[in-house]
């Protein structure tokens, strides 16, 4: 069920105010019919959600284009023009230039990047934000970017965890996990996924496979007396839509637009 402002919403009500391409008409249709309810303050809020989501899939898709390079924290880099690499191996954009310059420098010159899985999505998602808000919001609401994991993610792009999110829902990140992996090859403890709504997944170091051929490349790099094979986790993580939502609306109407 799809509830704005208090009032529950069908389809035709919805493609009426807002201009839907396939993926997120296909959004909708799911939140529509879903036992779970999806409350939103406006429609703005809503657009703001597909805009978004829409975005993390296409971000996904450039990133797999890019060539970045997949490599575990201790041998990550970076173009130094751009970002400095910390010491653990992540990446924090230098002073003397714009976050979204920094951000967009990943998918023009992704062969001069090296990182792993759970980085990539935090690229994918601080990118989605960026091409649906603009260079100059971006910059202002993100004056620094620290790109490594979920722990050093600004406060603003937050990243929440659903634990039971009951619907599966293009743009969320899913996780593969490999309980038995070989200790040889702890990369391949598990896999950070977007959900591209097709059935497909993009997981950077495997490119885009769907589930199965996940679990398959996981189950590859076992440890000899394995018992448990690689699995999806029930939960999925998500920046913080609502809040960035409210940012945007707000700075939009603050000048009128």
């Amino acid at each position: 069920m799809l509830v704005i402002d208090g009032n529950r919403m069908e389809y035709d009500s919805i493609s009426e105010q807002i201009p839907l391409d396939k993926l997120q008409s296909k959004i909708v249709k799911i939140m529509l019919s879903s036992e779970k309810t999806y409350p939103y303050k406006s429609i703005k809020h809503l657009a703001f959600e597909l805009n978004l989501r829409k975005s993390s899939v296409d971000a996904s898709l450039a990133l797999y284009d890019s060539n970045i390079g997949f490599e575990v924290f201790r041998n990550a880099r970076c173009n130094e023009q751009y970002w400095e690499r910390t010491n653990p191996g992540g990446f924090l954009s230098k002073e003397n230039v714009k976050p979204s310059d920094a951000m967009n420098d990943i998918y023009r010159n992704g062969h001069k990047y090296g990182t792993e899985c759970s980085t990539a999505i935090v690229i994918i998602y601080y990118k989605a934000v960026l091409d649906v808000y603009n260079a100059a919001l971006f910059d202002e609401i993100f004056p620094e970017i620290y790109l490594m994991n979920w722990i050093h993610i600004d406060s603003d792009l937050g990243i929440t965890f659903d634990k039971d999110p009951i619907d599966d829902l293009p743009g969320d990140c899913i996780y593969f996990k490999n309980p038995d992996v070989d200790p040889e090859t702890p990369e391949w403890r598990g896999e950070n996924a977007i959900d591209l709504g097709n059935g497909y997944y993009y997981g950077h170091g495997m490119g885009i496979k769907t589930a199965e051929e996940i679990l398959y490349i996981l189950n590859r790099f076992r440890k000899e007396d394995a018992e448990q094979p690689a699995h999806r986790l029930d939960g999925v993580t998500r920046p913080a839509i609502q809040h960035l939502a409210d940012i945007y609306i707000n700075i939009l109407q603050g000048t009128g637009v």
